[in-house]
């Protein structure tokens, strides 16, 4: 099974993906953890093009191509691999993002940077996907008060970007309500773990 964590920067949700994997394998399943861009060292290198705060002047389409481009790498080296041996694959951002933050909070339109993922990722797209929801106001202080995180070229955006991506978020939820599961995020770790593992325990038994 392929389950991604969706939601904005400061959303809680790669806290939430290392605890969902430490839980389910403490339960027996056999799970990979990965992350987007990034998760291979091809797709590393990329990735610190793109967050790079040097890189200034690096354009929004180029943008969108670097991720769809990061996105194939680490799927053909890592993504696949794992679900042709059956394992279950955590992965911290995925197509989504893309469509999120290029597409909507980048204006490059969420149609257009969904055709340059599907030919990146030969139609391929998580069976279950967790948007972990909350006020863009609020996640940005929880970035602040996490001295430990990454400062990032897309940290300089301002509040209206993530304003955007989020409703783009929200808007995909409902365009896939099968596939894409809102989560408070606002609440607090314990309580959006378990609401997280009550939506993946579902999908599990369904899958059965």
């Amino acid at each position: 099974m392929f389950i991604s964590f969706e939601g904005i920067d400061g959303s809680g949700k790669s806290t939430i993906a290392k605890l969902v994997d430490e839980q389910l394998k403490k339960e027996g399943y056999q799970t990979v953890l990965t992350r987007e861009p990034g998760g291979v060292k091809i797709a590393e290198d990329i990735r610190a093009i793109i967050l790079d705060k040097n890189n200034t002047n690096l354009d929004d389409h180029t943008e969108a191509l670097l991720f769809a481009a990061a996105r194939r790498q680490h799927l053909k080296e890592r993504i696949l691999p794992a679900l042709k041996e059956n394992k279950i694959v955590l992965c911290d951002r995925f197509v989504d993002s893309s469509l999120a933050y290029q597409g909507g909070g980048k204006h490059l339109g969420v149609n257009e940077v969904y055709n340059i993922n599907i030919f990146a990722t030969d139609n391929l797209l998580p069976d279950l996907t967790l948007l972990f929801d909350m006020d863009p106001q609020e996640a940005l202080k929880r970035i602040d008060k996490n001295k430990e995180r990454e400062v990032n070229r897309l940290d300089l955006e301002k509040l209206s970007f993530y304003e955007t991506t989020r409703n783009t978020f929200l808007d995909l939820a409902k365009k896939y309500p099968t596939r894409i599961k809102i989560v408070n995020a606002s609440k607090s770790i314990h309580e959006v773990l378990d609401e997280a593992m009550k939506i993946i325990k579902v999908k599990l038994n369904e899958s059965k």
